[in-house]
């Protein structure tokens, strides 16, 4: 589908002189040609509306004053980047936002030298920006200009702090932050952060003079309207001129000039997928529940019977599913902010005062926090649940939202136990059992999808839920998926089974640490293989092959899983096919392995002298 451009937007083939040159009073129409554009094309590809809409006249502002790339944008977080993409030559890409092979939804340094940075994790910009400052004073280059965009959401975040307290002290060093205030990431900003922003912009003016900013050593300005550019253009001339560490407080809407955008109260239709433009709302409707769903209605039912059930979420209440425990225990659920490392430690705080928290966190963001997993929580043994939405494979957000990391990870841990349910029955049960387990930390991976049928169990065997097997014959391969890969197995088996195979499928449910019955059961197969949605490496699948290894288990045990590489963005279905992780791809790993099995054991051949 081509978009519409309007003629002013058509002009702007890359940011430079041609918008530099602008008249001013011409810019207004731009920022609502550029409006129309966005909410056209990501009504059809989905992606983030909201923070872009509100970005309009503050990034016009951006490539008017600073020269990209020669002078450094970083954006915090990428996703208010795509005016910076259409104003920097890839207005025609955006018909391939979100697809696989297209334009990706954060910056991307492949795609352009005007994107630094491809953080779409939060809370790091000014940290880059400190070390662009200070290789820009060593290289002598003074008249190259560095500027972090970031939200106040993601100044919620502990690695902010760290970096103020470094620029902050720089005198000579110049960076300029430039503070997007719409009041929220996904959702409002909580925190005493927010309160002294809003005192800020809503004062009576003499906070202004002396504030957080300014007792770290900032020059401050602000608060600005980050909705008219002229005077954005000033203040950033201002603030470029002095030379100096330098923060530009800028309020704008989020969701700006779209309505359905800036009438959600919900998250200003933060992040979409296809809807409908007119409305904003779903162009479709999933028929069956999310993962996430499932797992926020259980919750809340367990928050019910149980008064030590308690939930932490890092600014991600709904994305989580913590909505309906929230909505029905609010003194129960806590919003930290974009601070996963506090929301673990705060958890460990919580289980030693008798409670037991639940951490709903994306397993990509968990990484940021594993140190405070590994020894604040597990080392003391405390009972805290981990539950890791949008675990393996998520789609057209890429690789640094994959949430394939986290067994490899987390495999590490000691006395953490793992739970990966196949389908809605397993999660509720296996939450169930993670928030009663008081023995030590637990985490259960959900995946961004929507929830497949209930796989019933033929039999449960020590444990193990035995899916499929063949009823005669010998017992060729053992198949062992994580989660809802379990679909995939079953698929799988039919295959090998029609090649006269026999095979059985069992699901460990928790996976980690390895249930003792699996090497035996292994050793029962000529080969065994494991099947996740995370690195084939260092996961479940390597650690099964060592418990077999130590069980004295001959067979071989074969891991398929996503390859020790960056995935890149695409539908979930498709990259998990491309990966193998399909039942074809399963049953083809299979069967090349079994053969290799058979020919390694074969009997020698009967030398021609001793015939």
């Amino acid at each position: 589908m081509t978009m519409r451009t309007g003629p002013l937007l058509g002009t702007i083939a890359e940011a430079g002189g041609a918008l530099r040159a602008l008249p001013a009073e011409q810019l207004p129409v731009l920022a609502a040609e550029i409006r129309e554009f966005l909410v056209e094309k990501v009504c059809v590809s989905g992606g983030h509306l909201g923070p872009n809409l509100g970005m309009v006249e503050l990034t016009l502002a951006l490539h008017r004053v600073f020269e990209s790339p020669r002078d450094a944008l970083v954006f915090d977080i990428g996703h208010q980047a795509y005016v910076h993409k259409l104003l920097t030559g890839r207005r025609e890409a955006f018909d391939s936002l979100r697809q696989a092979g297209g334009l990706t939804g954060y910056p991307s340094r492949s795609e352009s030298v005007h994107d630094l940075v491809e953080n779409s994790h939060a809370s790091t910009a000014l940290s880059y920006a400190d070390g662009l400052a200070k290789a820009r004073q060593l290289a002598g280059e003074s008249d190259r200009a560095v500027v972090a965009v970031i939200g106040d959401g993601a100044m919620t975040g502990g690695l902010v702090w760290e970096a103020l307290n470094n620029l902050g002290a720089a005198k000579d060093r110049p960076v300029i932050i430039v503070l997007n205030d719409n009041g929220r990431s996904y959702a409002p900003t909580a925190g005493a952060l927010a309160e002294h922003l809003n005192v800020l912009k809503f004062g009576d003016g003499a906070e202004a003079c002396r504030n957080l900013f300014t007792d770290l050593g900032f020059t401050y300005f602000g608060p600005v309207d980050g909705h008219d550019t002229a005077e954005m253009e000033q203040v950033l001339r201002r603030a470029r001129a002095l030379a100096r560490p330098v923060v530009v407080h800028v309020m704008t809407v989020k969701g700006k000039g779209y309505r359905p955008a800036e009438t959600n109260e919900a998250d200003c239709l933060h992040a979409v997928g296809t809807v409908d433009p007119a409305t904003g709302r779903p162009a479709r409707t999933a028929k069956a529940p999310s993962w996430t769903s499932v797992f926020g209605q259980e919750l809340c039912e367990i928050a019910a019977a149980h008064p030590e059930v308690v939930a932490i979420t890092a600014s991600m209440l709904r994305p989580t599913g913590l909505l309906p425990m929230q909505q029905a225990f609010p003194h129960r659920v806590f919003e930290v902010g974009i601070a996963e490392q506090h929301a673990v430690t705060s958890a460990a705080g919580l289980a030693m005062g008798g409670y037991h928290p639940v951490v709903a966190i994306y397993a990509t963001f968990l990484n940021r926090a594993f140190d405070q997993v590994l020894m604040d929580v597990a080392l003391h043994q405390l009972p805290v649940t981990f539950v890791l939405d949008r675990a393996g494979i998520t789609g057209p957000d890429g690789p640094s939202h994959h949430g394939m990391w986290d067994l490899a990870v987390l495999s590490t841990v000691p006395s953490l136990r793992i739970a990966a349910p196949r389908d809605a029955t397993r999660l509720r049960e296996l939450l169930r059992e993670a928030t009663t387990y008081q023995g030590g930390p637990t985490a259960l991976r959900l995946p961004k999808a929507t929830v497949g049928p209930d796989i019933e169990a033929l039999t449960r065997m020590d444990g193990l839920d035995i899916l499929h097997r063949t009823h005669r014959g010998p017992l060729d391969v053992l198949l062992v998926p994580t989660g809802p890969l379990a679909a995939a197995a079953l698929d799988a088996a039919v295959l090998l089974e029609e090649r006269g195979l026999g095979v059985t499928v069992a699901d460990p449910g928790w996976v980690l640490p390895v249930n003792p019955a699996l090497p035996a059961l292994a050793a029962r197969h000529r080969v065994t293989v494991t099947v996740e949605d995370g690195l084939r490496t260092g996961g479940f699948g390597t650690a099964l092959a060592q418990a077999c290894t130590d069980a004295a288990v001959a067979a071989p045990v074969i891991n398929c899983g996503l390859p020790t590489a960056f995935v890149p963005h695409g539908p979930r279905t498709h990259l998990l096919t491309q990966a193998g992780l399909d039942g074809t791809g399963i049953s083809t790993t299979a069967l090349t392995h079994l053969r290799a099995a058979l020919t390694e054991h074969a009997p020698a051949p009967t030398p021609r002298s001793a015939r």
